[in-house]
């Protein structure tokens, strides 16, 4: 391909990406920016309130995703929805890299929980054809970033229940080839709150 035609391909490549403005965000710009998310998940992105998520450590694509979600209603939530609206696409990268960044803090796990959501995570029900969440997840929970499935690891239980809960009744849909709709259709109020128990201290 000639060289003037290989750019004109890549500048309208670029122009189609969704996340083609500031795509990599600026950290600094974005830990200023963060002082309006902190009173809901924590100055360095770890909430203190469950039914907030943690945000820190959590894969900057998947951030930017969801905070795009918010902003074009894909995803709607009574706090996220109107603190999205009015951000720019680089206000969103820029928050998405700084809360990346993040060193998450892990929890723990509700002992009586373990076992039936450690098998959950590493294994799943072949019965019931559902698979083992470390599959996308990974072996410790650090997802993957690549494909933009998010971080798992230390999320609050009461959140990840809550979140499980909304893709099994589908009023949560934005998830890429309703991948965990189809996935949480499958689990029990039981499964849920042992999987979400584990994840909380999985590290």
């Amino acid at each position: 391909m000639p060289l003037k035609s290989a750019a004109i391909a890549l500048a309208i490549i670029t122009a189609l990406s969704p996340f083609a403005t500031s795509a990599d965000g600026d950290p600094e710009a974005g830990k200023q920016k963060a002082q309006l998310c902190a009173a809901c998940h924590g100055p360095d992105g770890n909430s203190v309130n469950a039914a907030w998520p943690n945000l820190a450590g959590q894969g900057a694509d998947y951030l930017r995703k969801q905070l795009h979600d918010f902003r074009a209603q894909k995803r709607t939530n009574e706090q996220m929805s109107p603190m999205a609206a009015n951000l720019s696409d680089t206000d969103i990268a820029d928050l998405a890299a700084y809360f990346a960044g993040q060193k998450p803090k892990i929890g723990a796990a509700d002992p009586a929980r373990v076992e039936k959501g450690q098998h959950l995570y590493r294994a799943g029900i072949a019965g019931r054809d559902l698979p083992a969440c470390m599959a996308c997840h990974g072996p410790t929970g650090a997802g993957n970033p690549a494909a933009r499935y998010p971080a798992v690891h230390g999320q609050h239980a009461d959140y990840t229940v809550a979140q499980l809960k909304a893709f099994k009744s589908e009023q949560r849909a934005n998830d890429d080839g309703a991948v965990m709709r189809s996935i949480a259709s499958k689990m029990t109020n039981a499964d849920i709150k042992a999987v979400a128990s584990y994840l909380q201290g999985l590290h």
